[in-house]
């Protein structure tokens, strides 16, 4: 193994988290470096479906010193896109990128920490984990227990329907990855079953402005955990159930095209697939979340004169596309017949595909600073061991942490964490 090299920062991780850690320092002059297990934004080229395209509208890929200026502000990127609009970004600045290294152990050490890797290892006063929070596929337990012979897929490693063998196709989950592969097994020509879980229902676009910007000018993406008042409960959201078709996708849609809902999968036994009777439950209880969200919406609409687009004399529309009508979107609780089938044979399924989210995962961190569920335990990203940090985790501070959009606040706050360090390591140096 070569020799320990020394560096002030190692970042481990080079998708849109990592890098915009890596703007943060360089704009600071904090020499760093950041290691990533592939090619830049490798699982943004690996990891995802051939279809798949960005839940944020691509006004909504702002990083640090860096936004999307392109011609279709309110397009969806391909992966493909988005790689290549990280690798621009990564060139902008000049990263100081090490592709295909492995970081195989990160512990303490006298003064900071060694960080251990397939190409040689590092000491460091200060690392950064941006590995991101989706990094392991959650699949449940009773999988196992699922006939033999039955196709089992996650996210990550599905691909297209034409991957997967014919017939029916059962798919767990129904917040947005679940409900767009549905989607996309359907216009194939598949039978599909949903067995629905929680989930927040939202309309892709609502009075005439992607769902997201209204969210963004609400504020609502930019609350912080410490504003809410259950900061445990916000941790629990269910995930937005949307499509980056730019066309709103829903359970009723679904139904609609003919695929089967039932509620949350339980279990298998004896071959047969076991569903809650929770379905109009859990539908209801979204209707109810997608309600509160858009009175919010309606609210600020009609107390916001400049989204009016009824005023035209003296005074200039802010955004003359926003509609003055708000669309009717009836309950999905309404349309369905009711909870969908208890029990369902699983050896007429061809495959199960899980969209039952994903969990973090670091093997390799020899720190102590994960909690019994393998979370790294923190504070707006720092940790209680001085010098590491951890960059793009679901609520680090913000709602929107997790999206290429929020990284850019996060960055920016532990850089300048990182940045305040510096005086008080040289003085205990010296």
């Amino acid at each position: 193994m070569p020799a320990t090299t020394a560096v002030d920062t190692v970042v481990i991780g080079a998708g849109h988290a990592g890098l915009a850690m890596s703007r943060c320092l360089t704009g600071r002059s904090v020499e760093h470096l950041v290691l990533e297990r592939g090619r830049t934004a490798e699982r943004w080229r690996t990891a995802r479906w051939d279809s798949f395209r960005l839940l944020t509208p691509n006004w909504m890929t702002r990083l640090p010193g860096w936004a999307y200026s392109g011609p279709d502000p309110d397009g969806y990127m391909t992966a493909g896109e988005l790689v290549a609009y990280l690798e621009c970004y990564a060139r902008s600045f000049a990263a100081p990128i090490l592709e295909r290294t492995t970081v195989l152990q990160v512990r303490q050490t006298g003064g900071g920490y060694l960080v251990c890797t397939d190409r040689g290892a590092w000491t460091a006063a200060n690392v950064v984990v941006a590995t991101g929070y989706h990094v392991r596929a959650a699949v449940p337990a009773f999988a196992s227990d699922l006939p033999p012979g039955l196709v089992q897929i996650t996210p990550d490693r599905y691909r297209c329907p034409a991957d997967l063998p014919d017939g029916p196709v059962l798919v767990v989950g129904a917040s947005s990855t679940g409900v767009q592969i549905a989607d996309e097994l359907l216009t194939a020509g598949r039978p599909v079953v949903v067995a629905v879980g929680g989930h927040t229902r939202l309309p892709r676009r609502y009075r005439g402005r992607d769902v997201l910007w209204w969210l963004d000018r609400l504020g609502t993406l930019g609350r912080t955990l410490d504003e809410l008042p259950d900061p445990a409960r916000a941790l629990r959201e269910p995930s937005l159930q949307l499509s980056g078709t730019g066309r709103t996708l829903d359970l009723r849609i679904l139904h609609e095209r003919g695929a089967l809902l039932t509620g949350r999968m339980l279990g298998s036994e004896a071959g047969f697939a076991c569903f809650a009777d929770d379905l109009r439950a859990v539908t209801a209880a979204a209707d109810v979340r997608l309600r509160r969200v858009l009175s919010r919406i309606d609210a600020y609409a009609a107390s916001t004169p400049e989204l009016d687009p009824t005023v035209t004399a003296g005074a200039p529309q802010f955004h003359p596309t926003v509609a003055a009508e708000a669309p009717e979107l009836a309950p999905i609780a309404a349309v369905l017949p009711g909870d969908g089938p208890a029990r369902l044979d699983l050896r007429r399924f061809a495959a199960v595909v899980w969209a039952t989210g994903l969990r973090p995962g670091y093997p390799w961190l020899q720190v102590p600073v994960l909690d019994h569920t393998g979370r790294i335990l923190h504070r707006r990203g720092v940790t209680a061991a001085p010098g590491l940090y951890a960059l793009g985790l679901r609520f680090q501070h913000r709602r929107d942490a997790t999206f290429i959009d929020g990284a850019r606040h996060d960055a920016a706050y532990l850089a300048d964490h990182l940045t305040r360090r510096r005086p008080a390591r040289t003085r205990a140096a010296s």
